[in-house]
């Protein structure tokens, strides 16, 4: 996600007068909380640290094992942080669960789930960062235009038929394919897309701050 660094060192400065919890080193290990929370109670794991981010979370907020399931008492803890402090709803959730009832069978399918979830928000950023670096820049400035922003460009992403650029047309065929796989909606992919950004911006004002503090 580098392009973020590069499209934000404009347009920060913040005038909707709203600050913005956590940043996307947080939000980003939540959702793989999440994640792997799912996995363990789908799956019925045991050994914790087949989920490492899981297995911290567990330790560090020290959560009790419910009922004697791994995954049920933190996946109910991380959902509660994400939807207080990042807006989420009950809907991107309930994505995450059929993605992982859909795509984990067993154990030996969650290496190569991550790395397909790990390759659809590579190619997905660098799409996004070609396809909308003024248009951030200018939406970081408010958060609607930014979410709605970032609403149109997912829609484009995932409906487009023909682009100019030979790049990223094949770019958009790789992210539509894999949603597909991984079963993430529009929606799904707006509301995590506007979530990273959101947060960049704010480590980037963090960033420029502590520099300008040394």
């Amino acid at each position: 996600m580098s392009f973020l660094s590069k499209l934000l060192r404009k347009g920060s400065t913040e005038t909707d007068q709203e600050k913005v919890k956590g940043s996307v080193e947080e939000f980003v290990s939540l959702v793989r909380v999440y994640y792997q929370a799912a996995i363990a109670v789908n799956l019925g794991i045991t050994n914790m640290n087949i989920l490492p981010d899981m297995a911290l979370f567990k330790r560090m907020l020290k959560i009790p094992t419910q009922n004697n399931k791994l995954g049920v008492a933190e996946k109910s803890r991380v959902r509660k942080i994400l939807m207080q402090d990042y807006n989420l709803g009950e809907a991107f959730f309930k994505e995450i669960d059929a993605s992982v009832k859909k795509c984990c069978k067993s154990q030996n399918d969650i290496k190569s789930y991550f790395f397909k979830f790990q390759g659809f928000c590579n190619d997905l950023f660098s799409l996004l960062g070609n396809l909308m670096q003024w248009k951030f820049r200018l939406a970081l400035l408010l958060k609607k235009l930014l979410y709605a922003q970032t609403t149109k460009t997912v829609h484009e992403i995932m409906t487009r038929s023909e682009w100019a650029d030979v790049s990223i047309q094949k770019a958009t065929w790789s992210v539509r394919k894999y949603a597909e796989t991984l079963g993430y909606s529009e929606q799904w992919i707006t509301d995590f897309v506007y979530n990273v950004v959101l947060l960049a911006r704010e480590d980037q004002k963090a960033q420029a701050k502590k520099k300008k503090d040394e």
